[in-house]
C-alpha cells in the first residue's frame, strides 16, 4: 500500500527508464518526482503517462529561475499539464512570479531555499551572505512563504525550524537529502532518515537512489513506506 508522503525521483536516463522502474514499483509508490536530468529525456511526456494513464501524482522539479515575465510564462505553459508541484528558486521575486503563472490551476508552487549538497563552504563559493546554511533557509523560507509560494524545499535539518515559522501555517515542507539507516549519502551533505524527517515537520520525504539502485526497488520503497508509518515518524507537536 502506498503513502503519498514518499516521492519516488525518477533520476534515470530517460522516459523509458522512467516507465520501467514505475512498473517495477507498482501500487508500492503512488508520488514520482521528475528533474531537469530527465527534461531532455522525455520528462514532460513521462510526467503526462503516468498522471494521465496510471493514476500518480507528479512533482516536477525545475527550480525555475529568471527575471519575473519569463517565470511567469513558463508557470503558465507548465500548468497546463495538471502537475501536482513545480519548484522554482525561493527568491521573492521568482515566487511571486510563478505564484501569478500559476493561476487557480491545483499545481503547487514549491520554494527551494538552499539546496541539500551544499554546505557553508559551497556557500562561501558562491560568494553567498554569512550566516550557517540552517539560518539562511530558515530566513529563505520565511520570505518564500510572505510571497506567496505553497511549500519550500529544504533539507530534514531544517524542517522542524521552518515548521516552526508562523508563516509556515498551511504550507508543505518537503525534505530531499533523505536516506534510510545504512545508505550511502552520495552527494547529499544534510541528510536525515524518512523517520526523522517527517518527525521533524515534513510533509514528504524525496527519496531517489536508495529506490532505484535498490537490488529489490519496490522491497526498498515498502521498508520506507512502512518506517513513515512507524512510532519513529510521529512528529513531537501531534
Amino acid at each position: 500500500m502506498s503513502d503519498d508522503r514518499l516521492i519516488v525521483a525518477l533520476d534515470v536516463p530517460n522516459a523509458l527508464a522512467g516507465l520501467e522502474l514505475a512498473g517495477q514499483l507498482g501500487d508500492a509508490v503512488s508520488f514520482y518526482k521528475i528533474g531537469l536530468g530527465m527534461l531532455t529525456g522525455g520528462g514532460l511526456a513521462l510526467a503526462n503517462e503516468l498522471k494521465d494513464e496510471h493514476g500518480k501524482r507528479i512533482f516536477l522539479d525545475m527550480k525555475l529561475f529568471d527575471i519575473g515575465a519569463t517565470v511567469e510564462a513558463a508557470v503558465r505553459g507548465l500548468a497546463q499539464f495538471d502537475l501536482d508541484f513545480l519548484t522554482v528558486h525561493g527568491d521573492p521575486h521568482v515566487v511571486r512570479a510563478a505564484r501569478e503563472g500559476a493561476g487557480g490551476s491545483g499545481m503547487k508552487i514549491l520554494a527551494v531555499t538552499i539546496l541539500t549538497s551544499l554546505d557553508r563552504d559551497d556557500l562561501d563559493a558562491s560568494m553567498l551572505v554569512s550566516g550557517t546554511p540552517g539560518q539562511l533557509v530558515v530566513d529563505r523560507a520565511a520570505r518564500a512563504f510572505e510571497a506567496g509560494a505553497d511549500g519550500v524545499i529544504c533539507s530534514p535539518n531544517e524542517a522542524a525550524a521552518v515548521r516552526a515559522l508562523g508563516e509556515a501555517e498551511g504550507r508543505l515542507i518537503v525534505t530531499p537529502g533523505v536516506r534510510p539507516a545504512g545508505s550511502d549519502a552520495g552527494d547529499q551533505k544534510r541528510i536525515a532518515t524518512p523517520a526523522q524527517a517527517i518527525a521533524a515537520g515534513a510533509d514528504h520525504v524525496v527519496v531517489g537512489r536508495p529506490v532505484h539502485h535498490a537490488p529489490d526497488p519496490r522491497a526498498a520503497a515498502e521498508a520506507i513506506v512502512a518506517e513513515l508509518r512507524s512510532a519513529q515518524a510521529v512528529r513531537p507537536n501531534s
